[in-house]
């Protein structure tokens, strides 16, 4: 393999987001294109599986030609094709899958289906790997994920943490909702907590005090509606800002002692939620002071994207190539993967 002119196009569908990339080498970045439905499941006030599934169909050859054009490559260029088999929406997943398999079948080039997981932990593998290697503690913290991981090196996880009910980040989607913010709520909680006091209102931490690594957030929820009705007078500053606080209290806390108890000296935080300002800020105030080093990914890899995923797919190559699929028809979406 030569390394510095080996392409890898990305593909991710996995949710709502149409996006390709293309990657030169393990860490080179030559484009990332992202397209969001976000305005398209505004009006529903969440994703409508359905709806995403049909617009992924509409768009992604638009996108996958924008991602070969800004970087510059030209389809039969490419050495191999990185595709998320899961987990996710499986109807989503099915037309990054078909349209991957297409590509791979029409340039007999290699393809590989990528965990979606592995992806986010890769985010940081572009950007600071080599700086911050293995073995770190990861906190994955997105809308349908929020799990703690032993990343002993690359390609060997252990998950000694997850959410038992609601992820933090659809924790933050359902709250915006309840207090009258539009879709994605996580971003509007998270603006608008900044003009809201953090101390307003003392919602629970749920499982901060009990052993072990697990979340669950759908108490937290529940606590939020019962004080609405209690105390109508709230302001949507204060009850976003006071049930930020709790959340990033919980995912704070509880990474920082699994790093303790694995007396490991490196954290590392991807996901849609690792863009949430006051996680970023609590975890960099907890930087160095009790001798952990805190990492985020850039904003543009924190949210679903195709580089993370062209990226996961050259390191599975570059290892063993025969991780490769000899059969395309082997390769099906997994709504449910797990890392």
């Amino acid at each position: 393999m030569k390394e510095k002119n080996f392409y890898t196009l990305g593909i991710e569908t996995s949710c709502d987001e149409t996006a390709a990339a293309i990657l030169r080498g393990d860490r080179e970045l030559l484009s990332n294109i992202v397209y969001s439905q976000a305005e398209i499941h505004k009006k529903y006030g969440g994703v409508v599986p359905e709806v995403a599934s049909r617009d992924h169909l509409r768009k992604i050859q638009f996108v996958i030609n924008e991602a070969l054009t800004e970087a510059g490559v030209h389809l039969p260029e490419l050495d191999l094709i990185g595709v998320t088999q899961g987990p996710g929406l499986v109807g989503c997943l099915l037309v990054g899958l078909s349209t991957a398999k297409g590509i791979s079948f029409g340039l007999e080039k290699p393809l590989i289906g990528v965990n979606h997981l592995e992806g986010h932990l890769f985010a940081h593998y572009i950007e600071s790997g080599l700086e911050a290697p293995p073995p770190f503690v990861a906190l994955i913290v997105s809308g349908g994920h929020t799990s703690l991981v032993h990343v002993r090196e690359w390609g060997h996880y252990e998950v000694i943490g997850e959410t038992r009910d609601d992820a933090a980040g659809e924790a933050f989607d359902k709250v915006g909702k309840l207090i009258g913010l539009g879709y994605p709520a996580g971003i509007e909680v998270d603006r608008l907590s900044k003009q809201g006091n953090r101390s307003a209102i003392a919602f629970p931490r749920p499982m901060l005090d009990e052993p072990g690594f697990d979340f669950s957030f759908a108490g937290l929820k529940t606590a939020i509606l019962y004080h609405m009705r209690e105390h109508p007078e709230t302001s949507q500053a204060d009850l976003a800002a006071s049930f930020q606080e709790a959340v990033v209290d919980v995912l704070v806390e509880k990474t920082l002692r699994a790093a303790d108890d694995l007396k490991i000296g490196r954290i590392v935080v991807v996901g849609g939620v690792a863009a949430n300002s006051r996680l970023r800020e609590r975890f960099q105030s907890s930087d160095s002071g009790v001798g952990v080093d805190v990492h985020f990914p850039s904003l543009n890899l924190c949210t679903d994207n195709a580089a993370m995923i062209a990226a996961v797919a050259h390191f599975h190559y570059a290892s063993n190539p025969a991780h490769v699929l000899n059969g395309l028809q082997d390769l099906s979406p997994s709504s449910s993967l797990r890392l």
